[in-house]
């Protein structure tokens, strides 16, 4: 009965969110608050073009330790990964909230390759990016402008930071 339990938490970790797998993204324009581009409102597809991204939704409301954790894994596991870069998206009813507190999470956490951002738009994030009602995190893996995996969760740690890594790297 434990397991039976168990298997079934595990399997409502993870929900449909996210684009396609194979579509081509569209525009994605937030504000950036860490990173090279702090302070400018950018389109980070525009400026990511054809390298290699991971593109992190996060509902601002549902952040937590374990989310932290796994985006400091996975900006710590991508060194060595040419040009790759992890994008965190802060989905908020509150942006100017969330343009405050970004930058004591960038002091904590000390990223190396992933800038916070924050969209201005609906909390469900922008149009054409299908992000889940019911994901707490949605990470899409985009190679050469396209969908190559996404990954919607409800409870996420660095333990889900491997998938999102084989589907960052390069094809064998």
């Amino acid at each position: 009965m434990t397991f039976a339990l168990l298997t079934l938490a595990l399997a409502g970790a993870q929900v449909q969110s996210g684009p396609e797998v194979g579509s081509k993204v569209g525009p994605l324009k937030v504000a950036v608050v860490t990173g090279d581009h702090a302070g400018e409102a950018l389109d980070l597809v525009a400026d990511r073009a054809a390298k290699p991204t991971v593109y992190v939704f996060i509902q601002a409301d549902k952040w937590d330790r374990p989310m932290a954790r796994f985006l400091k894994t996975l900006d710590r596991d991508m060194e060595g990964l040419t040009d790759a870069r992890s994008l965190a998206v802060w989905l908020s009813e509150d942006v100017a909230k969330s343009k405050e507190y970004l930058p004591r999470a960038q002091q904590s956490l000390q990223f190396g390759r992933t800038d916070l951002t924050v969209f201005d738009g609906d909390k469900f994030g922008p149009p054409g990016w299908s992000v889940g009602p019911d994901a707490h995190l949605t990470a899409v893996v985009v190679k050469d402008g396209k969908v190559v995996a996404k990954f919607g969760h409800v409870s996420v740690n660095e333990t889900d930071v491997p998938a999102v890594l084989k589907a960052l790297k390069p094809n064998p």
